[in-house]
C-alpha cells in the first residue's frame, strides 16, 4: 500500500509534507447521511408494527352459558333465567284464574240454557197430532168433491182452540213427530209440558163436543161406520182426553220426572209404555212386565177413577190389566175392580147433566167429577 503525504503546518513560508504509513493514518469522524437514518427508522417502525399486529391476534375465549334446563310439557328446554321466570309467572296466573272461568261457564249453562230448552221452546218445535195418518183414504163425496171428513179433520187441527188444548191422547197414535220426540228426554219433556199446561176441564168439554161432531154424518160419520182407522183413533182419543191428561202429567215424586217420559226412555223395560194405551181401548200384552213403582200405581189409580164413566174405553180392559199388574207386583198393589158409577152413560167423559127428579145430584156430581181429576 502506498503511503500518503500529509502537509504539516510550519512557520510561515515553509511547507513540509510528511509521509505516513497506512498504519499511521489519522482517524476521522465518519459522516452518516440522513437517508440512511430514515431508512433505519423506517425498518424499526415496520418491525414494531409487525410485532404489534402479532400481539393483537384474538385469543380463544371461554363462553359461559347461563341458561338453565326447564321442563315445558313433556320435553326439557334450555331457557334464560328471565324466560324461566316468565313461564313460572304464566303458570301461576293460569292456575289462579282457571277456577273462576270454570265457575262462570257452569252458571251460564245452568241458568240460561236448561230453562230455555224445557220451558220456552217455540210451539213450532212441538210434535203435531195425526201428521203421519192423514194420507188415509176417506170416503169421497157423491159429486167427487174433496172428502168432507178430510176437510173437517184438517179444520180442527188448525183451530186455535185445539192447538191450545194440545191433547196427548191425539199424539200417541198417528203422529210421526211425536215418535221422534220420544227419542230425546228433552223433546218428550218439552212436549209433556205443553200438553199439561192447558185447563183440563175446559179442554175436556171442548174435545167431548168435537168427538160428537166428528162422528156426525155431515163430517166423518160415514168413514167412522166404515171403520176408517184415522177416524176411529181420533174419536177414541177425544173421548179419552181426561184420563190420558191425568196419567200423562203424573210425575215421579222422587225424581220429579214425568212418569211417561221415564217409561218411554226406559231401554231395559219398554213395556211400561203399554199402560198409556189402555184408555185408547188397547189391552196389555201378555208379555208386559210392569215396574212395581209409584208411577204404575198412580197411573192405574187414574184409570180406576175414570171407569166411573162406563162410556170410557178403559172400562173394557182395566180389570184384566189390574189383575196382570197384581200378578207381578203382589195382591192389592192396584185396585182390580171398576169404580162405582157416578155419572150417567154418555158419548163423552164430560159429566152428564143431572135429571130434574134427582136434585141431590146438583151438588154431588160436579163435586165428585172435580175431585176425581184433582186427586
Amino acid at each position: 500500500m502506498m503511503a500518503s503525504a500529509i502537509p504539516l503546518p510550519l512557520s510561515p513560508g515553509r511547507r513540509v509534507s510528511a509521509v505516513l504509513s497506512p498504519s499511521q493514518s489519522v482517524s476521522r469522524q465518519p459522516r452518516t447521511s440522513w437517508a440512511a437514518v430514515l431508512a433505519i427508522l423506517a425498518c424499526l417502525v415496520c418491525h414494531a408494527l409487525a410485532l404489534t399486529a402479532d400481539a393483537a391476534e384474538p385469543l380463544e375465549t371461554l363462553v359461559i352459558d347461563t341458561r338453565v334446563p326447564y321442563r315445558i310439557g313433556q320435553s326439557w328446554n334450555m331457557l334464560s333465567p328471565e324466560e324461566v321466570e316468565l313461564h313460572r309467572l304464566g303458570k301461576r296466573a293460569t292456575t289462579s284464574t282457571t277456577p273462576q272461568v270454570f265457575t262462570t261457564t257452569f252458571e251460564i249453562a245452568v241458568s240460561t240454557v236448561t230453562p230455555d230448552v224445557t220451558n220456552t221452546a217455540p210451539l213450532s218445535a212441538l210434535p203435531s197430532p195425526l201428521d203421519g195418518a192423514l194420507s188415509a183414504n176417506f170416503t169421497p163425496n157423491a159429486d167427487n168433491t174433496p172428502s168432507t171428513c178430510a176437510m173437517f179433520i184438517n179444520s180442527f187441527l188448525t183451530d186455535p182452540t185445539f192447538k191450545q188444548c194440545y191433547p196427548l191422547s191425539l199424539l200417541l197414535q198417528g203422529s210421526k213427530s211425536f215418535f221422534d220426540a220420544e227419542k230425546s228426554l228433552v223433546g218428550i219433556t218439552q212436549t209433556l209440558d205443553a200438553t199439561c199446561r192447558p185447563n183440563a176441564t175446559f179442554c175436556n168439554t171442548y174435545l167431548s163436543s168435537l168427538a160428537q161432531n166428528l162422528t156426525s154424518t155431515q163430517h166423518c160419520g160415514n168413514d167412522y161406520n166404515l171403520g176408517n182407522s184415522v177416524v176411529i183413533q181420533a174419536h177414541l182419543a177425544m173421548i179419552a182426553y181426561a184420563p190420558l191428561y191425568s196419567a200423562g202429567c203424573l210425575k215421579d215424586p222422587q225424581t220429579s220426572a214425568y212418569c211417561f217420559a221415564t217409561a218411554v226412555r226406559n231401554t231395559t223395560n219398554f213395556t211400561n209404555t203399554y199402560f198409556y194405551f189402555l184408555p185408547l181401548n188397547m189391552s196389555l200384552p201378555g208379555s208386559t212386565l210392569p215396574t212395581c213403582g209409584v208411577c204404575t200405581q198412580q197411573t192405574m189409580e187414574v184409570y180406576h177413577v175414570a171407569t166411573a164413566n162406563r162410556q170410557q174405553p178403559v172400562v173394557n180392559n182395566y180389570v184384566a190389566a189390574a189383575k196382570q199388574v197384581n200378578t207381578i207386583c203382589g195382591p192389592g198393589f192396584v185396585n182390580e175392580t171398576l169404580a162405582d158409577q157416578l155419572v150417567a152413560a154418555s158419548t163423552s167423559f164430560a159429566p152428564a147433566r143431572p135429571a130434574a127428579s134427582s136434585a141431590w145430584l146438583y151438588m154431588t156430581v160436579p163435586l165428585l167429577a172435580m175431585l176425581q181429576w184433582l186427586l
